[in-house]
């Protein structure tokens, strides 16, 4: 029985190792999920012979949008795993309620504070250098304080 060389067959398979390849040496999870949808589209090129290129293609596309979209809600969904540091990476997040002493005054509404070896902007009430001030918020990078009692 002579082998017919079927070149649809052939294609999908070669594309689905090259996204599979992608993945590997640039890993991200979004190749992976088109891969998986050449690969289905070669099975089913494989079990239905003389499918149109036009109806395979519209079948990759609809197949990688599911595969993407199955990707995206329940497996990126699920990333929240408990903590027990928050605010890890959030530097601001980690100041919030310290007390600090005011390295320049608040003046106009905007002030210094030395936090470790950092100098951070801090926004509140006019308060003099030395003040004791306490760290209520952040906007972006600069810290917003107010007066300890």
């Amino acid at each position: 029985m002579p082998l017919d060389m079927r070149w649809d067959v052939f294609a999908w398979a070669v594309f689905a190792l090259v996204l599979f390849a992608l993945e590997v040496m640039a890993p991200g999870a979004f190749m992976l999920w088109l891969a998986f949808a050449a690969s289905a589209v070669l099975v089913v090129v494989w079990a239905v012979p003389g499918l149109s290129f036009l109806l395979q293609a519209v079948l990759f596309v609809v197949l990688g949008f599911v595969s993407i979209l199955i990707y995206r809600k329940w497996f990126r969904g699920n990333d929240e795993t408990p903590t027990d540091q928050p605010a890890l990476n959030r530097r601001t997040d980690q100041l919030l309620g310290r007390v600090v002493v005011l390295q320049s005054a608040i003046e106009r509404g905007s002030g210094r504070v030395q936090i470790a070896d950092a100098y951070w902007t801090v926004s509140g009430a006019d308060l003099p250098a030395g003040a004791s001030v306490r760290i209520v918020g952040a906007d972006g990078m600069t810290l917003r304080v107010e007066a300890v009692d």
